[in-house]
């Protein structure tokens, strides 16, 4: 008997464009400037954002947390106390040659429970980042 897998259909860039917008909005009603990065499963860039006014070094945090919520498949909100001294990832932003970030604000996205891409935001205080991420991320799929 054989079992076949469908996979669930990529993460589109009209998707992460909407990704994009979500977060900004609500960033906007907040009144923080943010930059935002979409990220596919493969950690290839498919949208970014940032807000004119937004802290330069915004638009790489927000990479940074995408890319850190895709390759352990986890909110980096849920990652932040593993990396303190005695977690068990304490060693991991250290250890590896890759731009990981472990501050709230990056949030994967799933589709049919398979983790399709991330999106990362940057430029508020970690806690909003988080907020926004998360928003954008229901928005899609409620859509």
């Amino acid at each position: 008997m054989s079992t076949t897998t469908i996979a669930p259909a990529p993460l589109s860039t009209p998707e992460a464009e909407a990704l994009v917008e979500a977060a900004r909005v609500a960033a906007e009603e907040a009144g923080v400037a943010v930059a935002v990065t979409v990220l596919d499963a493969g950690g290839h860039p498919l949208a970014f954002r940032r807000d004119d006014r937004a802290v330069l070094i915004a638009g790489e945090t927000s990479t940074r947390k995408a890319y850190t919520a895709l390759q352990l498949n986890a909110p980096t909100a849920d990652l932040v106390d593993a990396v303190q001294p005695g977690g068990p990832f304490h060693t991991l932003p250290t250890a590896l040659d890759r731009p990981l970030l472990f501050i709230a604000g990056g949030v994967p996205v799933h589709r049919d429970g398979r983790l399709v891409g991330a999106i990362g935001v940057g430029g508020g205080a970690p806690e909003q980042d988080h907020g926004f991420a998360t928003l954008a991320v229901e928005s899609l799929a409620g859509r």
